[in-house]
């Protein structure tokens, strides 16, 4: 419980003892410790009056480029110093900011765009603030990965967000054979250039499930393309890496899909096929009447045939 003033009942867990501090009455006042403060994706005037009250009021904003951020700062006219936390200088510099913070400053962390903590090493500095016990609160706001689940039409009840899927095709395939059974739509970030061979390896593991591709969110040229993974695929094949940055949402697996998972039920089918099919007409055949991906179920059938070892 909280009382009028502010104050956290002696019963309360420390944890959120120290939360609590760092609420205040007054929209312009913040209490020392750690603010994540979302920022604009794309359109400036996406960012809320809370996270502009704290980059006004904070000791210091940290961020991943401070040219990024200088550009958000100059443009509401603002004036609190900026210091880069990035991938490449974090062991360094965050025990400098841990040291700010334990001094009483009013720290905020943001991301060159969107909701830190999202494909950054943000996590980290919080991991080592609540260490030190010092408190850390959130200023929720625009975030790409959620903005580009609710445009893609696809399930949003029951996602996984994937982050960045390895450069490299045949880890790209691993970890997509990892998440191919995972019942939940996936949201993956994807860099231009490599957007056509990471939709086709998609569609080779995962199975043509349905799609999207948002890039330029909440921009003039904000686009949404909602396909099957093999046609859009072959969209960006032919019209090459698109502008922007980029969200991929491919939808979960087929509804009855968990049941055709059991290996068992696999090898059983498989075995069936193999008595009178070849190989490849086999696999294909199980994976269209299973809606396994196509990859991992000719593999089963190597595997069981015998070819595979």
């Amino acid at each position: 419980m909280i009382s009028a003033e502010g104050e956290a009942s002696a019963a309360q867990p420390i944890e959120v003892q120290a939360r609590s501090k760092l609420l205040d009455a007054s929209a312009t006042r913040f209490a020392p410790g750690l603010y994540l403060t979302a920022t604009p994706i794309g359109n400036l005037r996406d960012i809320t009056l809370r996270a502009l009250d704290l980059l006004t009021a904070a000791d210091l904003v940290a961020c991943e480029d401070t040219r990024v951020s200088l550009r958000l700062i100059a443009h509401f006219g603002l004036a609190t110093p900026l210091v880069a936390y990035h991938e490449h200088n974090a062991e360094r510099m965050r025990p400098k900011l841990i040291e700010r913070l334990k001094a009483g400053a009013v720290v905020a962390l943001i991301s060159d765009a969107g909701t830190p903590l999202v494909s950054d090493p943000g996590w980290k500095l919080v991991q080592a603030a609540l260490a030190e016990g010092i408190p850390v609160s959130a200023l929720p706001g625009p975030s790409a990965a959620l903005a580009g689940l609710l445009l893609s039409g696809l399930p949003s009840d029951r996602f996984l967000f994937a982050g960045f899927l390895p450069p490299k095709s045949a880890a790209r395939k691993r970890s997509l054979s990892e998440l191919s059974t995972v019942p939940a739509t996936l949201v993956f970030f994807e860099t231009a250039p490599r957007l056509a061979a990471s939709l086709g390896d998609m569609a080779e593991i995962l199975g043509d499930r349905p799609a999207a591709v948002a890039r330029e969110l909440t921009k003039l040229y904000e686009e949404v393309r909602r396909r099957p993974l093999a046609a859009l695929a072959a969209h960006y094949r032919v019209a090459g890496p698109p502008k922007g940055e980029i969200v991929v949402v491919v939808g979960p697996p087929a509804a009855g899909t968990p049941e055709a998972l059991d290996d068992e039920a696999l090898d059983a089918s498989l075995n069936a096929a193999l008595a009178t099919m070849s190989v490849k007409d086999a696999s294909e055949a199980v994976a269209a009447a299973t809606g396994h991906p196509r990859r991992r179920v000719y593999q089963r059938a190597l595997a069981l045939s015998g070819r595979g070892r």
